[in-house]
């Protein structure tokens, strides 16, 4: 008679994960609500919503905001329902690039894993940076003076509020860091902050304005402050409005990333997914809405560059854009820190497999069962590619850091097209999880992949005004997209490491639990133990 309890069965999400190479390492306690939450969070239209108003407003007007923000939407939720077919085939921290590894091989891999991984840590550079500069004009409406930095004037915008992105970002790590179980709990939190912050915000901008715009501006109203000419509007001005969806709408691979965390993920994970987008839509139409129509005097709005600032400025009094602002600046807030969970996880993930120099420190899990290495190299690495934000053009502008924003999203979507494509091309071979597309993963696969190419092409990497066109008469470099570059430079870093490298070390996904034991230097269990 044996006096040692027998081990508890492993639960059908441990199974799985073993079936996939991997054992129970993070702790198993997110939710299917959580787990939505964290994509919701991400998405966060308290962030992209305000933060990029003003590309929808200079690139297109009222139209590229009321008409452009839901049809951008309907491809996004196509997306998103592709990627859920395949977090349910493989519910996986690594989840994107395992995906492309599993569908078409280690170079496949490697380089949507990549594109994957800087673009998460871009994103949460961005969103870290954009709420320091929330928090900042809110602390300047207050003249606010501590130990000498005065937000209430204008003398050293940049460095103040770099100072204030460094402290949101240990913020983050530290409430990442903490465990895995609170910042579960922060994001179901946030998604009623996002639902009854909209709500208030969208009430205050009924009321407190005295003039509304009417429906037909709002729907129909156009804008060009692009600089280029009346007859690119349609084709080239508009579109380029459209960045302030695709900006919005990114980060919802989160619910993959965090599905070795969730109960049930072969099923809660892709709810997951295509849930945050299509919430995140309807909720952000509604504001972006109430903003728009709060935009009663469009010379303003547009003299005040377009942004939500001028906006709220030109509609209400001084306390209603406090109040706006300070609602908004929480959202974001939530949403940085559901960005540093993302990118911590496949950061962990992908190092698992070997492919970051370092590979074995920052696939360790602390006693907590928290990536700890992996959360503060994520954060060191938003610190430096952040430090651009430091020197800004003569109009005060961070050029060089916009650039480091866009490729974030680049990546991101790359990201999300390769899996998808490879599935299309994997056609009934494909072995679907208990949620599928079923054959309509013909066409919306297709419609994802077109999708992505497109907006990737025209939003962020064609010039956002003539005198950004080299060989233009008034070509000016503070005025450059340097997004191409940046996206090229990266494309040819990895293509190069992985032929000089990686292609002799990296092999895809530990393919054994057994394997992934003797690498890391520990002996597996043995049978019954």
């Amino acid at each position: 008679m044996s006096t040692t309890a027998d081990p508890p069965p492993a639960s059908r999400d441990e199974q799985r994960l073993a079936q996939l190479g991997y054992k129970q390492e993070l702790s198993r306690s997110w939710s299917g609500f959580q787990n939505f939450a964290i994509s919701f969070t991400i998405i966060s239209v308290l962030a992209g919503c305000f933060t990029t108003y003003y590309q929808g407003w200079n690139n297109g007007g009222p139209i590229a905001i009321s008409i452009g923000w839901p049809v951008l939407s309907c491809f996004i939720l196509v997306i998103a329902l592709c990627m859920s077919e395949l977090v349910s085939a493989y519910p996986t921290a690594g989840g994107i690039y395992w995906w492309s590894s599993k569908l078409g091989g280690p170079v496949w891999g490697w380089f949507t894993g990549w594109f994957n991984l800087l673009g998460l840590i871009a994103i949460v550079a961005s969103v870290d940076y954009f709420a320091g500069q929330f928090l900042s004009t809110i602390f300047g409406l207050y003249g606010l003076n501590v130990l000498g930095i005065n937000f209430g004037d204008d003398k050293h915008l940049l460095p103040e509020t770099f100072l204030l992105f460094v402290i949101i970002l240990g913020l983050h790590a530290t409430l990442n860091i903490r465990g895995s179980h609170l910042v579960a709990r922060l994001n179901g939190i946030s998604v009623w902050w996002h639902v009854l912050g909209v709500a208030v915000i969208v009430g205050v901008l009924v009321f407190a304005p005295s003039h509304h715009a009417s429906v037909k501006d709002v729907f129909t109203s156009h804008i060009n402050n692009s600089g280029f000419g009346g007859g690119m509007f349609w084709w080239y001005v508009l579109p380029l409005g459209f960045l302030l969806t695709q900006y919005t709408i990114t980060g919802f691979d989160a619910s993959a990333h965090i599905s070795e965390e969730t109960h049930g993920a072969e099923d809660s994970a892709p709810k997951g997914v295509w849930r945050s987008v299509f919430y995140s839509a309807l909720i952000g139409w509604v504001v972006l809405l109430a903003i728009t129509f709060a935009a009663a005097d469009q010379s303003k709005v547009t003299a005040g560059g377009g942004t939500v600032f001028a906006v709220f400025e030109n509609a209400m009094g001084t306390g209603w854009v406090k109040f706006v602002l300070i609602i908004a600046v929480v959202g974001q807030l939530f949403c940085g820190m559901s960005c540093m969970t993302s990118a911590s996880r496949m950061m962990y993930a992908f190092s698992r497999d070997g492919a970051v120099p370092g590979w074995r420190m920052w696939s360790r899990v602390n006693q907590r069962r928290i990536p700890f290495n992996a959360v503060i190299v994520v954060a060191i690495a938003a610190l430096i590619i952040t430090l651009p934000a430091l020197k800004g053009n003569s109009h005060g502008v961070t050029v060089a850091f916009t650039a480091v924003v866009s490729i974030g999203v680049i990546g991101l979507y790359v990201a999300y097209a390769i899996p998808i494509w490879l599935r299309w091309r994997a056609g009934s071979s494909f072995e679907a999880g208990p949620w599928t597309l079923g054959n309509k993963y013909k066409w919306m696969n297709l419609v994802a992949v077109i999708e992505v190419i497109v907006i990737v092409v025209i939003c962020f990497n064609l010039p956002f005004t003539p005198s950004g066109v080299p060989f233009h008469k008034d070509f000016d470099w503070s005025l450059f997209n340097y997004t191409p570059i940046v996206t090229g430079g990266v494309f040819i870093a990895v293509g190069i490491w992985w032929l000089v490298r990686a292609r002799h070390t990296f092999k895809g996904p530990r393919l054994t639990v057994a394997q992934l034991d003797a690498e890391l230097g520990e002996a597996p269990a043995a049978a019954g133990d």
